[in-house]
């Protein structure tokens, strides 16, 4: 009877203690994700951000994600990081703004023992990201010139239209550019200009850059699709017809999607936002939970293209996709 008793008072202990194991797990508190973005006026900083919205871990309560707009501003993009480390957040992804000024607020984050994880854009101290997945900008800078030059010829004079100088993809696809020019000596640069990833900019930069050199341009490489848009615009409010002038433009939007599909755009070069925003909530929460499983399509763990490695890896490319003519269909159905 002793032994039993004692059985029966075991017993009744576990049982006891079972319900409010049960309820301490229930009740845990989702981990608190921020995304401090460049822009929310931006179609791909948009397109990041929703796609960020659809991972499978805050549909299921893992993790919350709040989106902080940095308004293409470093000192706001400053305050948002004040933000994130007063109200203590579990993780903070980072799309900086500027490529030197992302340095110093991501610095205070890591003091305050809040992991940053970069997507899209770099800063130039790559090394204080816990981890970073983006795509490689030297490679769509290389690929804008090559189309360009390819379809405008060895001897053509060009236009180049820059994103917002001192942002990481700005300064990376230029670098990309000069490296094909490098071996394309008869290639003239007419014009070089930022028009900030601004599409209205474009339009105007690239009116003014007819106006100044006419039907002498016979290729335009613009550092992103809002700008390839405007300047398409451009070259029609010139009284050119889109498509005289080779134009090409990185980020996949689905303007430049279209004007590809009717022969307005030469190339736009697509940059996941799903796998670039998802695959980087995956690496905060492999940061934050033992023995995480990733759960992005982007993966190789889950049919991707992109090798996981058990999250062991400190940067990860997202492949780009070159979408022309040939397959501008097939991405627009997907999109």
């Amino acid at each position: 009877m002793r032994v039993n008793r004692r059985l029966m008072l075991q017993a009744a202990g576990v049982a006891m203690a079972l319900p409010m194991l049960i309820a301490t797990a229930a009740s845990a508190a989702p981990l608190r994700i921020a995304a401090i973005v460049q822009s929310l006026n931006t179609e791909y900083n948009v397109l990041w951000a929703d796609a960020a919205k659809e991972h499978p871990a805050l549909a299921d309560g893992t993790a919350t994600l709040t989106i902080l707009d940095g308004r293409q501003d470093v000192l706001t993009q400053s305050n948002l990081f004040d933000t994130a480390i007063t109200e203590k957040y579990d993780a903070v992804i980072f799309i900086p703004v500027d490529i030197d000024a992302g340095n110093e607020p991501l610095e205070r984050a890591r003091k305050a023992g809040i992991p940053v994880f970069g997507s899209n854009t770099v800063v130039s101290k790559t090394e204080l990201y816990d981890a970073y997945i983006n795509s490689n900008d030297v490679e769509a800078g290389e690929m804008l010139a090559k189309a360009v030059i390819d379809k405008a010829g060895d001897d053509a004079k060009i236009v180049i239209l820059e994103g917002m100088i001192g942002q990481s993809a700005q300064v990376q696809r230029f670098q990309g550019i000069q490296n094909v020019l490098a071996g394309k000596p008869n290639v003239t640069v007419l014009g070089q200009n930022t028009a900030n990833w601004s599409r209205a900019e474009a339009i105007t930069l690239m009116e003014n850059f007819l106006t100044a050199n006419g039907d002498q341009i016979k290729g335009v490489l613009a550092e992103n699709d809002e700008m390839a848009v405007g300047a398409i615009e451009g070259i029609r409010n010139y009284g050119l017809a889109p498509g005289s002038v080779p134009v090409a433009g990185v980020d996949g939007i689905k303007d430049a999607l279209e004007a590809v599909k009717r022969g307005d755009q030469l190339m736009s070069i697509l940059q996941d936002a799903k796998g670039q925003s998802q695959g980087a909530i995956d690496l905060a929460l492999n940061k934050l939970i033992d023995g995480y499983k990733p759960r992005a399509a982007v993966w190789d763990a889950n049919g991707g293209s992109l090798a996981w490695n058990e999250g062991k890896e400190q940067h990860y490319y997202v492949p780009w996709l070159a979408v022309t003519s040939a397959n501008v269909d097939d991405v627009l159905s997907a999109h």
